[in-house]
């Protein structure tokens, strides 16, 4: 049976040309996109349900060094992706500082239903054009970088290694991000089918199935503004609509439901 990446850093240079390559030090970029080599993965190597952002932000990314590894992942956004879970019956809806609890020892669990990691298991960045810094936030990160020939390369050999064989217990995989119009969630679905040669179909909008495994996009964990809300159903908003097909699907996938 295949498995999912160990609890930890993963051992991985598919992307880079130099020899050797230095964990949070080795580097390859190409015109203003850059990505660093520090993958990482948190839970179950044969998880029920693999929870993936799309890569490590610069709350995360600038914590490595410093922190534990169990509390990297997801960084000061750990509430925000406990309601997203909740939202769509992957967690029990309960109070803030539980919910938070939960979120917590699920990444620390090595034997729980959850694998936690992203989408692009390296730091992804961009340079900004008029101060020349890096930065791996801001809007539209997520359809830029897959719609470069670089970050389409990335994305491919990331999707090939680590979602083209899960184990046979993986049911369901939850995405983080929507992208622009759903551009995010199409980009996406382009790279699971050349990762995964299968009968696709899509489920709705936000979600799409080669009937061995479900994923499913939902509101990206670091939103902004009246997003997360809008998308939970907290404010009534076009984008809760969103929201619930996220749930509808999860519902209708092979994973057992809170």
């Amino acid at each position: 049976m295949t498995h999912l990446p160990k609890h930890g850093r993963i051992d991985c240079a598919d992307c880079f040309n130099e020899e050797p390559v230095l964990f949070d030090q080795t580097q390859e970029s190409d015109g203003s996109w850059r990505i660093t080599a520090n993958p990482l993965a948190w839970g179950n190597t044969a998880a029920e349900i693999v929870v993936l952002g799309f890569s490590k932000g610069p709350t995360q990314a600038g914590a490595l060094a410093s922190i534990p590894h169990d509390q990297i992942a997801y960084k000061g956004s750990r509430l925000n992706v406990g309601k997203i879970l909740a939202h769509i019956g992957l967690m029990e809806k309960t109070e803030d500082s539980v919910l938070k609890h939960k979120v917590d020892n699920a990444i620390a669990d090595r034997n729980g239903r959850f694998h936690f990691g992203s989408f692009i298991k390296c730091t992804v960045e961009r340079k900004d054009p008029e101060t020349g810094n890096w930065k791996g936030s801001g809007g539209g990160m997520l359809d830029k970088f897959v719609a470069t020939p670089f970050g389409q390369k990335v994305a491919q050999t990331c999707a090939n290694k680590f979602l083209g064989t899960l184990p046979e217990n993986t049911k369901l995989v939850v995405m983080f991000g929507l992208g622009t119009k759903q551009n995010y969630v199409h980009e996406a679905f382009k790279l699971f089918q050349k990762a995964r040669p299968g009968c696709w179909h899509w489920v709705n909008e936000v979600s799409y199935s080669d009937s061995i495994i479900t994923v499913v996009h939902v509101e990206h964990f670091a939103s902004q503004g009246a997003l997360i809300p809008n998308w939970l159903g907290t404010n009534k908003h076009e984008r809760s609509r969103l929201g619930i097909l996220a749930k509808e699907a999860v519902a209708q996938s092979k994973v057992s439901i809170v």
